[in-house]
């Protein structure tokens, strides 16, 4: 089966902690933040472009994030060049496991059923000219172990 590969354009967002409010002091209601949940709909319009009308997996998953965040301008030409060249890992936000919530998250019900079907993963994050998230899924055939 073809991998399915596509790009979530802009700055990775990392999935946001869910928020509380309340109703007459007595009811609480949790909901999520609107900047994670604009995120998460972007992913899924890639999504369901990249699937081209085909139906979500319903196996094991393998998944392939390279996250890309932008250099920062404030910094010396010598040390931007240096981050484009992979020489400079971007250790600050957003974290790489709160980018793959979102990303997994967007992706259920479109790329498959629900994310618990992710197996294999492997997430890279660094600097690069255009910022943006590129995701390649694929479904685990065979068994890679005999019981």
């Amino acid at each position: 089966m073809n991998p399915i590969r596509f790009t979530v354009p802009g700055t990775p967002v990392g999935k946001g902690r869910p928020k509380v409010s309340t109703r007459g002091g007595k009811f609480a209601r949790m909901y999520t933040p609107e900047k994670t949940a604009s995120y998460e709909g972007l992913i899924a319009l890639a999504a369901q472009t990249a699937m081209a009308g085909r139906a979500p997996l319903t196996g094991p998953a393998q998944v392939d994030i390279d996250m890309v965040l932008g250099v920062p301008a404030s910094w010396s030409k010598r040390k931007q060049a240096a981050a484009l060249a992979g020489q400079v890992f971007p250790t600050k936000k957003p974290d790489a496991d709160n980018v793959v919530k979102a990303i997994f998250d967007g992706m259920n019900g479109v790329v498959w059923t629900d994310d618990v079907q992710a197996c294999d993963i492997v997430v890279r994050k660094r600097y690069g000219a255009t910022p943006g998230v590129m995701v390649v899924v694929q479904e685990i055939q065979g068994a890679l172990f005999a019981a």
